[in-house]
């Protein structure tokens, strides 16, 4: 950890909470005090290190909430490491993940907790926590969870789609959401109904429907409103929270903002492709829509209105990425001729943080709601609060100065993700990540990245703070 003092002068500080022309003092890895540009008490501070940032934002760093670094999925792997991975994050302004450990089949939740710990210790560029994946509900692995939340693995994802291989029935889910309701542990919920969307795909696939865009055709968004409403009834059986994964249609937003109407502990989640990509990708021909193929699928273009709309009236709190890239050459290709062969999962971690302040530009979010929805509520969300997602003293120096006037194009060209295709290729961007603080230590510094695996550290995180 730094021990040096490091000034930011001169810059617009935004948090969730206020935007403020002030000066940020670091020291020891965490925030010391902020005070007004140009006070005395500012004018009287002294650093090692003083970076100017006249012109620029001043952010708390990123937390990406959502991710699957190395993932198996489909007979491969997701193609970042934790190691390319979070250094793509780090590019993109993100200095905090939150990754997917997995239980195997027949196998315990601490041995998929360990096997994910061994496969980030000493690879990471930046700071990571665990969620965990429940894929085999138990009266073993429900005593697990207790013993996960005491670890500081404190939320537990589980699937009502992927029959046979992480999906849960509604018995399972039930068990599981009355361990979590005694324990404090967070459920975390891919809401899609499973089992039927295995019957639509096998009569696509009977019917000659091969192509990319039948994946999106198959998984219906009703059958995701129905898996959303399902899982909100079981959860308010079980007297426990609900944190929905990755929501893409209005049906499922619609069930989220009828739940909060009574004022019930349900949460949603979506991401940026649903927010601008569309099936219209799906429908690329030549095979190129497989680089569009996720689950929740992509949906018409009507639906981003809806989305939009639940990240402004906070029926939605956080924007994550689920990213989970798959290579389109060798992995992705694994699918030509059978679309329920393609690997799950596009790459997305380094700009989220871009994205959203593309959608600031646009006018479809405030500044201060850009921060909540990518900083402030996920790390409430997942208690991390307030060592990350804010800029306050005591909070850790996770920081970046963020140039808002700055253009860029989006490629794979130029970006850093372990992956051969970009799913936003040749978008126009204005603003851009310029320098990175993770625990008050430059990672990227002036769009030069100078750090290093294994700076990254495990947090261990409490229960939720939105409760």
């Amino acid at each position: 950890m730094s021990s040096t003092r490091t000034l930011i002068r001169g810059g617009l500080v935004v948090t969730a909470a206020e935007e403020t022309h002030a000066d940020v003092l670091v020291e020891d890895g965490r925030v010391a005090a902020l005070a007004a540009h140009g006070s005395s008490a500012a004018q009287g501070w002294t650093a090692d290190r003083t970076i100017d940032a006249t012109g620029r934002y001043v952010l708390p760093g990123g937390v990406d909430a959502h991710t699957h670094m190395e993932l198996p999925f489909g007979g491969t792997f997701a193609s970042d490491t934790f190691e390319t991975g979070t250094r793509a994050a780090a590019w993109g302004g993100t200095t905090t993940i939150v990754d997917f450990a997995v239980q195997s089949q027949g196998h315990s939740l601490l041995a998929g907790l360990d096997a994910w710990y061994a496969k980030a210790d000493g690879k990471c560029a930046i700071d990571y926590a665990f969620h965990m994946i429940v894929s085999d509900v138990n009266e073993r692995t429900l005593r697990e969870m207790d013993r996960l939340v005491e670890a500081g693995v404190t939320s537990f994802k589980l699937f009502m789609a992927y029959p046979g291989v992480f999906y849960s029935d509604d018995g399972q889910i039930l068990r599981a959401m009355q361990r979590a309701s005694g324990n404090g542990g967070l459920i975390m919920m891919h809401a899609e109904n499973g089992l039927a969307i295995d019957v639509l795909v096998e009569q696509a696939l009977a019917r000659g429907e091969t192509d990319p865009r039948h994946h999106g055709e198959v998984r219906k968004v009703l059958l995701e409103a129905e898996a959303t409403h399902r899982a909100i009834q079981l959860a308010r059986v079980a007297g426990c929270p609900l944190y929905v994964v990755h929501v893409s249609a209005e049906e499922a937003v619609a069930e989220l903002a009828a739940a909060r109407d009574k004022d019930l502990p349900v949460f949603g989640e979506t991401c940026p492709q649903y927010l601008f990509l569309s099936t219209d990708n799906l429908a690329e021909p030549d095979f190129e829509g497989a680089k569009y193929v996720c689950s929740t699928p992509l949906r018409p273009k009507e639906h981003q209105a809806a989305l939009w709309r639940g990240l402004r009236t906070n029926d939605l709190q956080v924007v994550s990425t689920d990213h989970c890239p798959f290579c389109f050459r060798g992995q992705k290709e694994l699918g030509r001729g059978d679309f329920s062969k393609i690997p799950n999962g596009l790459p997305g971690v380094e700009h989220r943080m871009d994205l959203l302040h593309q959608a600031v530009v646009d006018g479809h979010i405030s500044r201060r709601r850009w921060v909540e929805i990518a900083c402030a509520s996920p790390a409430r969300m997942f208690g991390l609060y307030p060592r990350k997602g804010t800029i306050a003293p005591g909070s850790d120096a996770d920081i970046v100065l963020y140039d808002p006037r700055a253009e860029q194009v989006i490629s794979a060209e130029t970006h850093h993700m372990n992956v051969d295709y970009s799913a936003y290729e040749g978008k126009r961007i204005t603003g851009r990540v310029e320098t990175v603080l993770s625990r008050g230590e430059l990672v990227i510094d002036g769009r030069e990245y100078t750090g290093r695996a294994g700076h990254g550290t495990f947090v261990p995180r409490s229960t939720c703070h939105y409760l």
